[in-house]
């Protein structure tokens, strides 16, 4: 087999080992993405109960501050009704005192209401809390596999990479950067084998005279189809023969 040819293959072997990782940094980035995102959403859910919390809050204090106000509106009229001379003016006086008194109700109803709401929310907000709590340690666990993982996909990917520096030093640059050429659009796909007389890269028929060039293997042939990297593997040859 021409010596070029031997060395586009091995590269080609080695490119593949290297893109390999790719999928497994994938893998490992996304879940660790996935943990996060967990976090982040129980992290916003329990921003959304707060703001409801302090809403609530908010709303029982004015109604408190309400209620307070109608009682000392209610002891003035008391007051009035003492110095009142005409019936006109008493009907007002109980006019007042009556929507003072429907205020008052209401007023209590949503101080009611809202303590409810704070009921269920701080139960809410109690059980976000430990999903959130579990849901960190869940982050930590999985941030430290994947710290290691892609510790050891580094290391891996580094002896490689050297083997490639090493190997490709050796290589003529002329056939080195013809092969990158075809790396761009072919990735993984540049150098292909042939069986049963097609390009495993296009899957396409070669001609016997395109075939009998590749199996002399004396040169570096392409595919006519797409212009892939073209050879025979040891045990086709030995089929062949």
């Amino acid at each position: 087999m021409n010596k070029h040819l031997e060395e586009l293959i091995e590269l080609s072997k080695l490119d593949k080992s290297i893109d390999d990782f790719t999928p497994l940094i994938e893998n490992a980035q996304k879940k660790l993405a996935r943990r996060v995102a967990k976090r982040d959403d129980i992290a916003r859910r329990i921003d959304e109960i707060k703001a409801v919390i302090d809403d609530a809050n908010s709303k029982i204090a004015s109604s408190e501050n309400q209620i307070k106000s109608l009682n000392e509106q209610l002891a003035l009229g008391i007051v009035k009704e003492k110095a009142v001379k005409t019936e006109k003016e008493m009907k007002a006086l109980q006019m007042e005192s009556e929507l003072a008194k429907e205020k008052l109700t209401f007023a209590n109803e949503e101080i009611e209401r809202y303590n409810k709401v704070l009921e269920t929310k701080e139960r809410e907000l109690k059980e976000a809390s430990l999903d959130l709590n579990k849901a960190n340690e869940e982050l930590e666990k999985v941030s430290s596999e994947v710290s290691k993982k892609m510790t050891s996909i580094e290391e891996d990917k580094g002896k490689l990479f050297a083997k490639r520096e090493s190997k490709i030093r050796d290589i003529d640059q002329k056939i080195l950067s013809f092969y990158e050429k075809i790396r761009i659009w072919a990735r993984n796909s540049a150098v292909v084998p042939v069986k049963k007389q097609a390009c495993y890269g296009c899957y396409m028929k070669l001609n016997d005279s395109a075939y009998a060039e590749v199996i002399k293997s004396e040169d570096i042939c392409t595919c006519h189809h797409c212009g892939r990297i073209l050879y025979i593997e040891p045990q086709t040859e030995e089929v062949e023969a």
